[in-house]
């Protein structure tokens, strides 16, 4: 079995260890991938925006399965350009993923499905966003470029200005587009629900809850996400089947009955409120950094969950078994990040980490040559490991309970240094059993002014 994994990311990281631990023992391909898949992959130099040059590599290379990471190749039909030559692959068609394509796209979806959602308007000028601002902001709004963005598309506006500065940015400076959806601002806390989907059928994975914003206390502009933890207290698996039914399966039921069958990982982003749940946004890829949290807590094989998912009812009678431990993940952020990102900064004390602790590699790379612009000056050992990104690793433990994972996850973390290091140190501490201990961490700052 020969299975080739799409992207460069925490994500596709975790997918690789996950599949490492399959009985089938498959052969595992990643494209690009980074330093750290390196070591548990074989690397193919595509960019994961290379549609038909990826497709065509599963073809020649005959792989068994592609399981697509990231958003963009999925919203560009790489599934689609896989179907063509014959290579089975995990995710929705181009079709199906206009469901974290466009954000109004998905609105309408969840209208017609019946799935609560907050109120919301589609804009496509500077004056209809400042209109419904006026309308929805109660007591503040939620502006989203419709279409990718990468995580940046999002501003919480807790007053008309913010809301017409992130308006701005869209309609005036030309970021993310022409389009956007400004909605309702939802108070309560946050879940983040993944399934595996068939076409038929939404299977739900354990819940996890993710950190969007870069700085203690939910403060700072909002991130890719700087940390994780799963399970998460009081939802057990009736209360988790019972969300699947009202939120996975009626889009799953829709995009059915309108020809566009979705298969792969429908993500929801749920907010729990005095309401009731409703849905922030779908996403339709694992998500990143829950996933790190969630897989390593999966004891059924992932190949066989992936590959029935490519298969019309094929996780008919699936029943999924998970460790009972909790995980928690930390991400280390480089400098400047979510602004800008520093790189090619040594990373030292990967080799410290204790056993037992998974170390996922995101935005790393292997030092460029000395003469490189832009390599860092202490970049001067030949085969270090440098950051390459924003968000640049991740750091998940196990625990017998949260706390447990908690201090295992910090401690760890706090092996591993690299210039300009950031890392939240408030990851999890909202779960009941540990709300009150919060764990120390310089590159943390609690004042968002100070960085």
């Amino acid at each position: 079995m020969k299975v080739l994994i799409v992207g460069s990311g925490g994500r596709e990281h975790a997918i690789v260890r996950a599949l490492m631990r399959s009985p089938t023992r498959p052969e595992l391909l990643c494209t690009p991938g980074n330093a750290g898949i390196a070591a548990d992959a074989r690397l193919l130099a595509i960019a994961v925006d290379d549609v038909e040059a990826i497709a065509a590599a599963a073809e020649a290379e005959r792989v068994d399965l592609v399981v697509v990471g990231p958003e963009a190749p999925l919203v560009a039909g790489l599934v689609d350009a896989c179907a063509a030559r014959g290579v089975p692959a995990f995710g929705p068609t181009a079709a199906a993923a206009r469901l974290e394509g466009s954000k109004a796209f998905a609105k309408e979806a969840m209208e017609q499905a019946g799935v609560a959602t907050a109120a919301w308007r589609h804009v496509s000028s500077l004056q209809e966003g400042l209109d419904a601002i006026a309308e929805l902001a109660r007591p503040g709004v939620v502006v989203k470029a419709d279409g990718l963005a990468a995580g940046k598309g999002v501003t919480v506006a807790s007053s008309e200005a913010e809301g017409r500065e992130a308006l701005e940015e869209i309609f005036v400076q030309g970021r993310f587009g022409s389009e956007a959806v400004v909605e309702e601002l939802l108070p309560g806390q946050e879940l983040s629900l993944l399934a595996v989907c068939d076409g038929v059928r939404a299977v739900p994975l354990a819940p996890a809850r993710d950190y969007k914003r870069i700085f203690d206390g939910d403060r700072g502009p909002n991130t890719g996400g700087m940390g994780s933890f799963s399970p998460v207290a009081g939802f057990d698996d009736e209360r988790i089947a019972e969300i699947a039914a009202r939120v996975h399966q009626p889009i799953v039921d829709l995009m059915r009955r309108r020809g566009t069958p979705f298969h792969g990982v429908l993500y929801a982003g749920l907010m729990l409120s005095d309401q009731g749940t409703k849905v922030l946004e779908f996403n339709v890829r694992f998500g990143d950094p829950e996933t790190q949290a969630v897989l390593p807590r999966l004891r059924s094989d992932l190949l066989d969950l992936l590959l029935a998912a490519t298969r019309e009812d094929g996780l008919a009678g699936v029943e999924l078994s998970w460790a009972p431990q909790t995980a928690v993940t930390v991400v280390l952020a480089s400098a400047g990040y979510p602004a800008a990102a520093s790189k090619g900064d040594v990373i030292e004390g990967l080799d410290d980490v204790p056993a037992g602790v998974e170390v996922t590699h995101a935005g790393t790379a292997f030092q460029p040559a000395a003469d490189t612009p832009g390599a860092a000056a202490a970049a001067d050992t030949p085969g270090a490991v440098v950051t390459a990104g924003g968000r640049v690793l991740n750091v998940t433990a196990l625990g017998e309970d949260v706390s447990a994972a908690r201090s295992a996850a910090y401690a760890a973390a706090q092996r591993i240094s690299f210039h300009g290091m950031q890392m939240r140190g408030d990851i999890a501490t909202e779960a009941p059993a540990h709300a009150a201990r919060r764990i120390a961490t310089p590159s943390s700052p609690s004042n968002p002014d100070t960085t």
